[in-house]
């Protein structure tokens, strides 16, 4: 009985889903900046817009890295 091919590359999931929720947040962010007052806890600053594009450029590093790099064969596949 032979195994599955157990090499997945997880920044292709990962980058994916922290692209999505930075896009999100960042579109959040973006349609709530005039609120003030939603943004007093965290000291004025729009934390949804910062972590939003945070989470966008860490995604797609994430994607970039896994374009550039594609993951190595596993040994028993041709």
């Amino acid at each position: 009985m032979s195994q599955p091919d157990a090499h997945l590359d997880l920044r292709l999931p990962i980058g994916g889903l922290f692209t999505a929720l930075g896009a999100l947040l960042v579109g959040f962010g973006a349609m709530t900046s005039g609120e003030t007052a939603r943004y007093v806890k965290s000291g004025g600053l729009n934390i949804n817009l910062w972590w939003g594009a945070a989470l966008l450029v860490t995604g797609l590093l994430f994607l970039l890295a896994a374009r550039r790099r594609p993951a190595p064969p596993s040994p028993g596949s041709r």
